[in-house]
């Protein structure tokens, strides 16, 4: 191989973050941690790029040597950000796998106060599309059947809290029997 061409490398992701129509963050994941090593530099670039993209009709950016790319719906803003030498296509499927995925998980109600109510579902699809910034899937039906999510069933808050409630039984049952 030539020595002046570049290595091979897995396609990456610097950060997902997830904002709502105020800017505020409701979910961020930074896999570079030299990139904003602080929550406070963190917020400050959050930011900066909603301050860019919340009244943009486009569905990239390029903001601090990193190439964004952006999805609004109703009151929430998703984002994936990676270096300026990404493929903006590869982060582009990025993101609609995970909005078409949240989609599905939150049965086509993709709004704040819905993905509140099942941020644990949100964190394991981001967990599958994306581990330590490799990207591992594009595809939102292999994301959802690796969950293991089927809209007929009850949402996922729903089985979490009857987990917790027998949880709950068990070790009072398991104190009073003590």
């Amino acid at each position: 191989m030539d020595s002046t061409s570049p290595e091979p490398s897995l396609y990456t992701v610097k950060a997902v973050f997830i904002l709502d129509n105020d800017g505020n963050r409701l979910l961020s994941k930074y896999y570079d941690p030299e990139l904003y090593p602080s929550m406070k530099e963190q917020k400050t670039f959050e930011s900066n790029i909603f301050n860019k993209t919340h009244k943009a009709d486009n569905e990239i950016a390029f903001l601090e040597g990193m190439t964004i790319v952006y999805k609004s719906s109703i009151d929430l803003f998703f984002y994936v950000a990676g270096s300026a030498q990404e493929n903006e296509l590869m982060l582009m499927s990025v993101l609609n796998c995970l909005f078409e995925s949240l989609s599905q998980i939150l049965r086509k109600n993709v709004e704040r106060r819905s993905l509140l109510d099942n941020m644990e579902g949100v964190l394991l699809v981001v967990d599958e599309i994306i581990d330590g910034g490799v990207i591992l899937e594009s595809d939102p039906q292999q994301v959802l059947q690796k969950v293991n999510y089927r809209a007929d069933d009850h949402p996922l808050s729903e089985h979490s809290v009857a987990q917790v409630l027998m949880s709950a039984k068990e070790q009072i049952k398991w104190s009073i029997l003590k």
